[in-house]
């Protein structure tokens, strides 16, 4: 579907005459608007790029599609006291307008899921969680097609273990905590990605509220052991077309507000659960100096002293275009993404990893997707670098219309595997972690 923002992302295939690569309209984790009247809402997500017009606008089908709800949860109703940021008070304040916190009753189904005989779910012995695939439940689609069950067993079959999902309201929020329930009982684990858009935000009080808020009801919704605050959303601040290696790289302004949004999603989350633990939310290309800085207390004019923000897992994104992520070339030179995000002392997870779908055939992306600059690489570094998860972008294709590109192991019918699907499932049996 079309976003109602761009994320930019440097494009190794088309150099200009300075050398430095041109820039590029990214595939975002998708978020809908929920209604023309909700102000707050919809950070970019996920992936990476192809298949954007670039034109921003979202699609009142889309809309409704975000809205609707398909797995059974506990409603979530939620009034919200959010530590006002930066003077230890406390105040009251409801939900951002696109974070809705009316009670939602949703069926355990799929909006119109197939009559499909998936047989009992099991639950899976435990195991590593280093394989993992990304979903879009909250975004129609396929994902409102096929049920939970189904892309349980879709999963299983695949030898995933992590299902990464967008949630952006309390509505969403229940329903991925439905799916996850689900999922939890055939051995998958379902995390959480928060989304919210920055631009309607004055300053960083104004985006903690709103993160906290949005982190409440995701913690209330469902205890996860695994919470991702933000996606991509460092791609939103940089000043131009830089790489994003460098603090004055970002815009100051900024920069405050969407450390804001973060703070305030980790405590909002912390308010509820206090065991799962936190990703920061995937970053990607060169735009490690967003983390650095976080971490540093550290702002874009080089001044320190500030909030520093903490968290358990730095998760990053790599798309086929970036080349080697060892040695990814922008306009400040060549840079070891790895050892940059090593650096930080944390966990590495590769969260969103695909092919664009212009790359080739489908024969073409599946042997890249398992190749010596993606699976095969990122498999071989593990060790190296403390990479914990990788996890494939995306387990189905966008829908023809709306969507953004066929990045899918599966086709939009969610039942049609591609090359990708069977590449993926025998690299994994091969590569146990």
């Amino acid at each position: 579907m079309e976003i109602d923002h761009q994320v930019v992302r440097i494009d190794m295939m088309n150099l200009n005459r300075t050398g430095k690569p041109g820039f590029q309209s990214s595939r975002s984790f998708k978020a809908a608007t929920l209604a023309a009247s909700m102000s707050v809402l919809l950070a970019a997500c996920g992936g990476g790029g192809g298949g954007s017009d670039g034109t921003g606008s979202a699609s009142s089908t889309d809309a409704a599609r975000s809205g609707s709800a398909s797995a059974s949860a506990s409603a979530v109703s939620v009034t919200t006291t959010a530590p006002a940021s930066g003077n230890g008070t406390s105040k009251t304040t409801t939900s951002p307008a696109s974070s809705d916190t009316g009670s939602v009753s949703v069926p355990s189904n799929g909006a119109s899921s197939p009559v499909i005989d998936t047989g009992t779910i099991a639950p899976s012995q435990p195991a590593r969680l280093f394989y993992g695939v990304n979903g879009h439940n909250n975004e129609g689609g396929a994902y409102d097609i096929s049920s939970p069950a189904l892309q349980l067993s879709q999963l299983q079959d695949l030898g995933a273990k992590l299902y990464r999902n967008e949630v952006y309201s309390a509505g969403t929020a229940n329903k991925l905590a439905g799916i996850a329930q689900t999922m939890a009982a055939g051995g998958i684990t379902v995390y959480p990605v928060m989304l919210m858009n920055i631009n309607t935000f004055n300053d960083e009080t104004e985006g903690y509220n709103a993160g906290f808020a949005l982190g409440q009801q995701t913690a209330t919704s469902r205890r996860y052991p695994y919470y991702e605050v933000t996606n991509e959303m460092e791609s939103e601040i940089l000043t131009g077309n830089v790489d994003g290696i460098y603090p004055e790289q970002y815009d100051l302004v900024k920069f405050r507000i969407l450390r804001g949004v973060i703070r305030g999603m980790i405590a909002g989350i912390k308010s509820v659960d206090t065991s799962g633990k936190i990703i920061m939310g995937g970053g990607t290309w060169l735009h490690y100096g967003f983390a650095q800085m976080l971490a540093a207390g550290m702002e874009p004019d080089n001044s320190i002293g500030h909030p520093v923000v903490d968290w358990d897992i730095t998760a990053w994104h790599w798309y086929s275009e970036q080349g080697d992520i060892t040695n990814a070339c922008g306009g400040t030179g060549c840079h070891n993404v790895l050892a940059a995000l090593h650096a930080l002392g944390k966990p590495i997870w590769i969260n969103e990893f695909g092919v664009r779908p212009n790359y080739g055939t489908d024969q073409q992306i599946a042997a890249y997707m398992v190749g010596n600059t993606m699976m095969a690489q990122f498999v071989a570094l593990a060790s190296t670098y403390d990479i914990e998860s990788i996890q494939a972008y995306e387990l189905y294709d966008d829908d023809p219309v709306y969507g953004e590109g066929a990045f899918g192991l599966l086709k939009f019918d969610g039942l049609t595997p591609k090359p990708a699907y069977s590449a993926f499932k025998s690299f994994v049996a091969a590569h146990p972690m």
